[in-house]
């Protein structure tokens, strides 16, 4: 009976968690790494800038696509980094991430 109590409630908070973040926000599953927090929060606001741009008519669609599909690569880069140090990422990791992101903004809208 304790064991079915306790798989409620952690699936209840498990749940509410998940249903916190909104659309375009990534989840960190490392409470408080501001690390991936930043890299997440650079991604989201390229993305909402994509979509921003996509809706003025500044960006055509094929370019949206590609705009997107370079920030796709590049959080898949972030999920291996991570997978290789057991979900944290190295300051040297976000380096590499910070100046990909770096070169995507900039790419963005041109």
């Amino acid at each position: 009976m304790k064991t079915l109590l306790a798989t409620a409630i952690a699936t209840i908070i498990t749940a509410s968690s998940f249903a916190q973040a909104g659309p375009g926000h990534q989840r960190t599953h490392i409470s408080e790494h501001p690390r991936v927090n930043e890299i997440n929060g650079r991604v989201d606001n390229q993305l909402k800038r994509i979509r921003e741009e996509r809706k003025e008519g500044d960006l055509t669609k094929a370019q949206a696509q590609q705009d997107r599909r370079n920030l796709s690569s590049i959080n898949q880069e972030k999920r291996d980094m991570r997978k290789m140090d057991k979900g944290h990422l190295t300051k040297t990791d976000q380096k590499a991430l910070n100046q990909q992101l770096n070169t995507n903004s900039k790419k963005i809208g041109e």
